[in-house]
């Protein structure tokens, strides 16, 4: 009796929680078909005329630009970030070397660093090699302060994947590098997933270093164009709120479609195999 009671309040809360996520959603959508005058006066009906041209309007704005910068970095940053993390991982895990526990303490320090603290000092190496205002730059910063914590993820779920793989692959004579591409790799889709969508999630976000290190508006992520969009259209915030619909779009697609292997990754390295 005490576990059925137990189940149900646990269900409840999962609701509860499930319900504060997405009654915000559906009211963000749903405002962005209204006029700014129902937004004010009635904020919690439905639009009397729904309005489809706040979305066109947004998109004729420049939001469309937005949103495939914001895409380019962020898939690139977000592979680079993932595959760094696999290739670190796996010696720091699978293999034995005299300063494994150097290079630990070296990826540790990389997420005990703060984004905030080292603007500066990167904002200067940025204009010290020419990448400033591009799109490159913000890939390898968004990318380097990824790897940190994909790393220790990578590495805990690599943990649980059987050391006997490995010992028969020697002795079949496959080659380190061919154990991690054969058998490691093709084992860790689930954590790979997981870091993906982490990684991807942090990105598409990221606001600090696009606003300081993108000078062209041709070249701005979806953070910063927002930012600006905002200041253009403040009698609009309708349009507003419908570009901020359309740029969260990517970001929920990218989990539906790795969504199996996001749970999967996120239990896996919680049990030895």
């Amino acid at each position: 009796m005490k576990s059925k009671i137990l189940h149900m309040i646990i269900y409840l809360l999962f609701i509860l929680f499930a319900v504060m996520i997405i009654v915000p959603l559906i009211w963000m959508v749903v405002t962005g078909f209204k006029s700014n005058q129902e937004l004010f006066l009635s904020p919690f009906s439905l639009p009397k005329e729904w309005r489809w041209e706040n979305y066109t309007n947004a998109w004729k704005q420049g939001i469309g630009i937005y949103l495939k910068n914001s895409v380019i970095v962020t898939v690139l940053a977000t592979f680079l970030s993932t595959f760094v993390s696999c290739l670190a991982a796996y010696p720091l895990v699978r293999l034995k070397f005299p300063s494994k526990k150097v290079w630990i303490y070296v990826i540790l320090g990389g997420l005990m660093l703060a984004p905030q603290s080292s603007l500066i000092s990167l904002y200067k190496m940025v204009k010290a090699v020419g990448l400033y205002d591009t799109q490159t730059s913000l890939v390898l910063i968004d990318a380097a302060f990824r790897i940190p914590f994909a790393t220790f993820l990578i590495m805990t779920f690599y943990k649980s994947i059987s050391y006997s793989l490995d010992e028969s692959a020697y002795i079949d004579g496959a080659t380190t590098w061919q154990i991690f591409r054969k058998i490691i790799m093709p084992l860790s889709k689930p954590i790979i997933a997981s870091c993906a969508i982490v990684s991807f999630r942090a990105v598409w976000n990221e606001l600090m270093f696009a606003n300081v290190l993108l000078q062209s508006s041709s070249k701005k992520t979806v953070p910063v164009g927002l930012m600006n969009f905002q200041g253009m259209t403040t009698t609009n915030w309708t349009m507003v709120i419908a570009s901020m619909v359309i740029a969260s779009v990517p970001l929920i697609a990218a989990f539906m479609i790795l969504e199996k292997q996001f749970v999967r990754g996120l239990t896996a390295g919680s049990v030895k195999g």
